[in-house]
């Protein structure tokens, strides 16, 4: 097999990074529709208190309906009941009520928010005794049968949780918790069941809980090996994920746009230089210790990159209120010069100006005088965790219009309307999302050469990745691990203030 070198390698090491489930492309392909749901009586306990607004709990509403909408529903399959909690508890609908999930789907939408207190214990107390009841549908427990509750709530309760959280987990129920904003972090963890990280999520605003449906898809997924069942149509290679699997094909063929079929590689070929600047989000919503983790997240897609005069060149801007220049194209000749520069960058620490930062890389960076070369491809990777407070559809609009390839990473509290106008046609392979840096993770093998044919003549040069993959895939995992030690620590720094 041929080695793949150059640009082509240094962009498709550098795309292989930015991938997020969810988000690929035409090869390899995903099967995501053929999950299967283990049998399972769930509840959903869903505050509706004052602090939650009417559109607020409506992105509840569609966090549920995703959830569900990857449930196999049924009398002997998964049952799903409602309950609504403010200062009183209201059963929306119980477990033997809805045996369609259309019906479901319709019964969640004519919910309505109740706006009083929070007693979330009250609410987990009913879901023990009432709805986790024969006369309410719920089934015999036995280890063919899952009992789940998923709580979701934004503010400190006014009654005690710890004990009927225990009384739950201990009659064999499994508690999620689910906390938005200003929520106490402390009563999700008397809530949820052990291990806690995998039963504790937060996001900063409602704005962003239906990213959490894919978790949850996932964990009632009970399929897990759909290549060794047979369970594929892929015509040479089945790599197989949970409830999932993608096709790939052996070394000497490229994957068809089909996503199943392979063809045969006609070999030759060659690789383009590409002038890549990054522009990175630095407004004090990031917060020290995450920008210290985009930086290294920069530099370990810097250690991917074939970094010459004839290749690839990296350039760096960082924005908030105002724009500035870390470095441009061409100051630096080698990987620990970058990687060095990018180190000493310090927290800007303000806005989101996320349009004027888009019209510095228009204006300046990929001009001659900073540095970028006639004839290579442009790409500009734009970083942000929230809502730009300028107008950036101008500025967006002129990048692609100039032939500027553009990729949206948005982390958090990011708006995906946003990242999608920031990214370039076919927008679904540009832009990417993750509600934290967890999910980066989830990679795993999936590959998407199609993008690395942008800048590859042969297709098939980008086979190579296969075994980069392994390398790329260990420094994901080591960033992660960094930031949830980084997470654990400001939890214990907040319980100890509270």
């Amino acid at each position: 097999m041929r080695v793949i070198s150059g640009a082509g390698l240094a962009l498709c090491g550098l795309l292989l990074l930015l991938q997020v489930p969810g988000t690929l492309g035409l090869a390899p392909q995903s099967r995501g529709n053929l999950c299967r749901t283990r049998p399972t009586d769930l509840v959903f306990v869903v505050d509706s208190s004052r602090s939650v607004r009417p559109v607020e709990f409506e992105k509840v509403k569609v966090f549920l309906s995703q959830v569900i909408e990857s449930l196999d529903v049924g009398p002997n399959a998964t049952r799903v009941g409602v309950v609504n909690y403010a200062s009183s508890v209201k059963q929306e609908f119980p477990l033997w009520a809805h045996n369609s999930k259309a019906d479901l789907l319709q019964a969640v939408r004519r919910i309505q928010p109740l706006s009083t207190g929070t007693m979330t214990g009250l609410a987990i107390q009913f879901a023990i005794t009432k709805v986790f009841s024969d006369a309410e549908g719920s089934r015999v427990r036995s280890p063919d049968i899952s009992k789940v509750v998923i709580v979701v709530t934004d503010g400190r309760p006014q009654d005690s949780v710890r004990e009927v959280s225990a009384q739950a987990q201990a009659s064999g129920i499994e508690l999620f918790a689910i906390g938005v904003g200003r929520v106490d972090k402390a009563t999700l963890q008397q809530i949820a069941s052990e291990p806690q990280d995998e039963h504790v999520d937060y996001v900063e605003s409602y704005n962003v809980i239906e990213k959490l449906s894919k978790k949850f898809q996932e964990a009632f997924c009970v399929v897990s090996d759909l290549c060794a069942t047979g369970d594929h149509d892929c015509e040479q290679v089945c790599i197989s994920s949970p409830g999932s699997y993608t096709c790939t094909c052996r070394e000497g063929f490229t994957l068809n746009s089909d996503g199943k079929t392979c063809s045969a590689c006609n070999g030759g070929g060659g690789s383009s230089a590409i002038d890549l600047v990054f522009l990175i989000d630095g407004s004090k919503s990031v917060r020290p210790e995450n920008f210290e983790l985009v930086k290294k997240f920069i530099n370990q897609i810097v250690d991917t990159l074939d970094v010459s005069d004839k290749l690839a060149q990296v350039g760096l801007v960082q924005y908030s209120s105002s724009v500035r220049q870390e470095f441009p194209l061409g100051r630096f000749h080698t990987k620990k010069d970058i990687k060095a520069a990018v180190r000493n960058m310090s927290y800007m620490e303000k806005g989101t100006m996320t349009g004027a930062a888009l019209k510095y890389l228009i204006d300046n960076s990929f001009t001659l005088s900073s540095g970028a070369r006639p004839g290579a491809q442009k790409v500009g990777i734009v970083f942000t965790d929230g809502r730009s407070q300028d107008y950036i559809n101008d500025a967006a609009k002129k990048a692609k219009d100039l032939g500027f390839k553009m990729f949206a990473v948005g982390v958090g509290n990011a708006v995906e309307d946003e990242l999608r106008e920031i990214a370039s046609e076919p927008v679904a392979e540009h832009y990417f999302y993750t509600a934290d840096f967890k999910t980066i993770n989830q990679i795993r093998k999936k590959l998407q050469n199609k993008i690395c044919v942008a800048t590859e003549e042969d297709p098939c040069a980008c086979e190579s990745i296969v075994k980069f993959q392994a390398a790329v895939e260990g420094l994901l995992q080591a960033l992660t691990r960094k930031l949830e030690a980084v997470s654990k620590r400001l939890a214990i720094l907040e319980n100890r203030i509270i």
